[in-house]
């Protein structure tokens, strides 16, 4: 064990790396193919128009995570949906860049009005590339009917930030039971996701997750002393680098993950229609996870551990540390613990990548975080973002390490899900 490992961080490590995935894609996923220069003029569209939907989700995106993602799935899906068949006697590059431009600049413009003349622009641009003839007007025409029909399907599917984090009554005060957390005591939020229609699950609840430890549990006891320990403001256990780990990985997971996935398609070897359907399956699990974290977070309602540690609750016999004056290191998230959405998030994306694309991109890729300005870190493989979300929420005092791994497991069976679904979703 590692000096910067806390004594229950290398069995987790050990338990995710020799999770295999669990199901393949099926084929409606292409394998990648041979780089060419086919492959790269695509990798050079697909970037675009990645940064395109990255810039206008910045510059305009909705207050909730979630929402954004569904703005990404919606665009991406519906683009995949329209380049997947090119007509005959048509040049197929020319008519899948076209559709590519025309998909994501209608849904994109429905969900972002106020970017229409930087959207505008972008499409200009794009099509300008393109030859003048029929494989572009059809590309342009079946890219804008897919995403009409797409928005039209996805109308008030309860994605909206209103519905996502509806009023919401706490239950009653209780050992092991959520409650609102300091210093804001603020409502619970993501408590509406759960009734969201999902892309490919049957419900929200399908692989809703068994409840979390007993509480007095050995593993409840192991949690709680792990995060008194390491998590605490003035915690003296925790490394610098276990300090430095928790602030980089304090920020969203939908802005962090961005980067990861864009490395994923700079090292890209397939046609356009790969790298399309990876951005569009990618965000269409990520949304789906996030549908079915907020189910098993509000089915099982599991305090988070500055209350089991700081708050006023006396739980008996359950009791492990307690401690009225303890703070975490960073301020607990307003919503229940059990499962972890960073690393339902992670755990997710992991799936997807490694499925789509194997075990990384081929290259060292470098990404930043938005909670530590200047800060980069390197990797080679998926798998180390996963084992470092899980142990930087328990450093940042914020969640108990059964809370993300959990979160892990579930979003792994999600993710497999929508991508045995893959030829439903894309058709």
């Amino acid at each position: 064990m590692s000096s910067t490992e806390s004594p229950r961080t290398s069995l987790s490590r050990r338990t995710l790396i020799a999770a295999a995935p669990v199901a393949a894609a099926g084929a409606a996923v292409a394998a990648a193919a041979p780089a060419s220069a086919a492959s790269a003029s695509a990798s050079a569209a697909v970037l675009a128009w990645y940064d395109t939907t990255v810039e206008t989700v910045t510059a305009a995106g909705a207050s909730t995570q979630v929402t954004n993602s569904r703005t990404w799935a919606i665009a991406w899906l519906a683009a995949a949906r329209a380049v997947r068949r090119a007509p005959h006697g048509v040049d197929a590059g020319h008519y899948r860049e076209a559709a590519l431009a025309s998909a994501v600049h209608r849904a994109l413009t429905a969900a972002a009005p106020s970017r229409v003349a930087e959207l505008d622009a972008a499409l200009e641009e794009a099509l300008a590339l393109i030859p003048d003839g029929k494989a572009k007007r059809k590309g342009v025409a079946a890219g804008v009917e897919r995403a009409e029909v797409l928005l039209t399907e996805r109308e008030g599917d309860g994605l909206d930030p209103a519905s996502v984090s509806p009023a919401y009554t706490p239950p009653a005060a209780a050992p092991g039971v959520w409650q609102p957390t300091p210093p804001a005591f603020g409502p619970a939020q993501q408590a509406g996701t759960r009734f969201a229609v999902p892309f490919a699950l049957d419900g929200a609840d399908q692989f809703r997750l068994d409840p979390p430890p007993a509480l007095g549990s050995a593993e409840v006891r192991a949690d709680i002393e792990e995060v008194y320990a390491y998590g605490g403001l003035d915690s003296t256990a925790r490394t610098q680098e276990q300090t430095d780990t928790a602030q980089f990985w304090l920020g969203s997971s939908f802005v962090l993950y961005t980067p990861v996935l864009r490395a994923a398609l700079e090292h890209h070897t397939g046609s356009l229609r790969d790298q399309v359907e990876l951005v569009a399956l990618f965000h269409v699990a990520s949304v789906d996870t996030q549908i079915a974290t907020s189910d098993s977070k509000y089915a099982h309602v599991w305090w988070r551990p500055v209350t089991a540690i700081a708050g006023p609750i006396d739980d008996g016999d359950a009791a492990t540390v307690r401690d009225p004056d303890w703070e975490p290191l960073h301020t607990t998230p307003s919503h229940p613990d059990y499962p972890s959405g960073h690393n339902t998030y992670s755990g997710s994306a992991e799936e997807v990548l490694t499925q789509l694309v194997g075990d990384g991109p081929g290259a060292a890729f470098t990404i930043p975080s938005p909670s530590a300005p200047g800060v980069t870190r390197t990797y080679t493989t998926w798998h180390p973002l996963t084992t470092e979300n899980i142990d930087a929420r328990v450093w940042s005092g914020i969640h108990s390490r059964s809370a993300d791994t959990a979160g892990v497991e579930l979003s792994r069976e999600v993710a497999a899900f929508v991508l045995s679904r893959a030829h439903d979703l894309l058709d």
